[in-house]
Parts: C-alpha cells; structure tokens; sequence
C-alpha cells in the first residue's frame, strides 16, 4: 500500500500538504520531549541552477533520515528540488505521515529569473504531522524581485511545539527591522503557551548588537556579549568551539576587515529556543558539518561543493 502511495507521489511531482487544524492547547502533564533540528542553506539556484539532479537533493534526504531529524529546515530551496525532497524522503518512510509533513515559501516567484523559471524560498520538513502554516513576509528591503519571509507551522500533536525558518536581507539597513518583527511574534507564540524553535540564514552573526535583543544574559561571553533578550542558540555552549558563538556555518572567509570573533568563517545560520522552553538549563546542542563536494560541479562550485553553507544540526530537550 505505502509502495502505490508513493508511485503516486513520484508521478505527481509535487506535494499538496493536507492542513490539518492547529493543535490549540498542550497536553495537561507533558513530559520532557527531545528534538533533532536539521538546517541547511543550500544556494539551490546559485549551485545547482534549480537542478534536482546535481546530487544535493539525495545527499540532503540521505542526511535527514541518517541523522533522524524531527524538524528540517531549507534556505535558498527552488521548487523543484522542494518536490523531489518531498519524493525521496516520503519514500523512505521518515515522516509519520506521507501527506502532512513539508511546507514551502517562495520569497521569489515563479519567472523572476532564479530557478530555471521555478520559485525559490523556504522550506520546512517534520517527522510528525505539521498544522496550519503561517507565511510572514517581513518588512521590504527595496529588492522588487525578492521578499523575503519566515515560514512556521505547529506540530498537530498537541505538545504546542512549533517550528519556523527564516532568510533574512542582506541589506544591513533592514536588517534590525525583519529581526524585531521575528522576535516579536516568537514572543507572542511564547506568551499564548507554545514552544518556538526557529532555525534559518539570518545573515547576521551572534556577536552583532542587532542579536543583543535574541540572546539571553546567560549566553554572555568574551565572544558574544551585551545580551538582554530570551533565547539561547543550540551551538551557545559548547566549550571548545568559541563559546556564545558557535562554529562557522560559512564555507566563504570573512572580510578582513569584519573578523569572526574566535578566527575562521562566519556563523550566519542559527537554531534558537526561548530560554524559559528549555527542560532544564544547558540541555541542547548542536554541530556544524563539514559540507560535501559529491555534488555536480558548475561554475560557483567548480569543485562540486554542494553549497556555500554548511548544515547546521541539534538536539535541544523542550519541558
């Protein structure tokens, strides 16, 4: 049976998520639950042209399930290689439903020159079946092409955990504006009893005073400092790689001019949870992976480099 779904699946190409209605309330005596979160830009235009083909997909896919993720998270994703994602993974049996489990927003649409003429945005992926999305654009950068947004969606299990990504501009000036319109609605999710997890390219690192409002005073370190806000990221804490910042997530070295706190590339991608989720202090963590060169080479990545972001995963344990 599962074998005639997912022919059906390949032969339609593209997935129509059911949307079930959002879980409304938690559980009455919910117990500590772990999460894997899995992150990953991966410059499907610039790489790989909107190609499904190139081997990023099934390196991608492959990655997911080996490293048993719950929530899965896509940047630059064109949407083709959305549809082939959610064919190979449906086919390998990872999400608990076939027909509820991936959700995409382009920030550019079809025909806007990136893709093969295909959409192009974010993505997210769960192994439990997803509620209702909410697609938030953010504040306009000026770029009439690309709006950028951030993409969440609650788990309909009543645990009142939901998962969100974002790709924030790369134009500074706009920069402050779209992470005060995240940081805002995480805030009031987290007023009305749900449990955010956000992960994404916010093409900031955490050591910017633009962060200062994200990351709680417990994150404070020589690296990363002047800290008022709520939220820890899964990489804050691990001693030996530049703690209150974490490792790069960059496979491109900074500008001399703008040096990373501890040396080497930037960190831009994050996974952040509110401080007051946690199931007890310190109780995450995460790792940067080194990035594949098995993909098909081209012109940005003549060495088969599969993207100019490495994955960024986590385990984080939420009350």
């Amino acid at each position: 049976m599962r074998g005639f779904r997912t022919a059906r699946l390949a032969a339609a190409g593209v997935l129509f998520a059911v949307m079930l209605p959002a879980a409304t309330a938690q559980a009455e005596t919910a117990s500590p639950t772990s999460y894997n979160v899995w992150q990953w830009n991966v410059a499907g235009n610039t790489f790989h042209g909107g190609r499904s083909d190139t081997n990023m997909v099934s390196l991608a896919a492959s990655s997911i399930v080996y490293r048993n993720a719950d929530f899965v998270a896509f940047n630059e994703l064109c949407k083709g290689q959305f549809d082939e994602l959610v064919r190979q993974l449906a086919a390998t049996n990872w999400p608990q439903v076939e027909t509820n489990f991936a959700r995409f927003e382009p920030s550019r649409q079809a025909n806007t020159g990136v893709c093969g003429g295909a959409a192009f945005g974010n993505a997210i992926f769960s192994k439990r079946p997803l509620g209702t999305a909410d697609r938030i654009p953010l504040a306009d950068d000026g770029n009439t092409l690309e709006r950028r947004n951030m993409l969440c969606a609650p788990l309909t299990d009543g645990s009142g955990v939901r998962f969100c990504t974002t790709h924030l501009t790369t134009v500074d000036s706009f920069k402050w504006t779209q992470l005060g319109e995240i940081n805002q609605k995480l805030e009031a999710w987290s007023a009305a009893g749900e449990k955010v997890l956000i992960s994404g390219d916010f093409n900031v690192e955490p050591d910017y005073p633009s962060m200062n409002s994200f990351y709680a005073a417990t994150a404070n370190t020589p690296h990363n400092g002047g800290n008022v806000g709520s939220y820890r990221e899964l990489d804050d804490n691990d001693a030996g790689n530049c703690p209150g910042y974490g490792e790069p997530t960059s496979n491109t070295p900074p500008s001399p001019t703008n040096p990373t706190p501890c040396g080497g590339n930037q960190k831009i991608d994050l996974i952040l949870v509110r401080e007051s989720a946690l199931a007890a202090p310190g109780s995450y963590s995460a790792d940067a992976l080194t990035t594949s060169k098995d993909c098909t080479p081209g012109s940005r990545n003549p060495d088969g480099l599969c993207s100019d972001h490495r994955i960024l995963t986590g385990t984080v344990t939420l009350k």
